[in-house]
């Protein structure tokens, strides 16, 4: 079931100016490929092909691309894919931008 939650796992993406760093919040614990993202708010840099979420002294790397889409985004919204009940994250679309952050496809908890 693959479905835009503007709410639930999407809270706040604000972007800092000319750079590629944003903030999240996460209010529920959801998979990006292989990697479980706990609850909580993370500073998101993207490096080339990978993001590293950052929470405190949890760090977590994952592949992953900026890309511009051709339309501006109204509001932020994750796309989220269930997987035998886990909520796995597809993309994040930034509120305000025509940019999103793209996952690769994999299956959550590695299976």
């Amino acid at each position: 079931m693959k479905k835009v939650t503007l709410a639930g796992l999407t809270l706040a993406i604000a972007a800092f100016a000319a750079s590629n760093t944003f903030h999240v919040t996460f209010d529920n614990d959801a998979w990006i490929g292989t990697s479980e993202v706990k609850s909580g708010s993370y500073k998101i840099q993207i490096e080339g092909d990978k993001a590293i979420l950052k929470s405190g002294k949890n760090v977590i790397e994952v592949p992953a691309k900026l890309e511009t889409a051709e339309h501006k985004f109204q509001s932020t919204g994750v796309v989220v894919n269930t997987v035998d009940k886990k909520s796995k994250v597809e993309e994040i679309q930034i509120g305000g931008t025509n940019e999103r952050i793209v996952f690769p496809a994999s299956a959550p908890g590695g299976e």
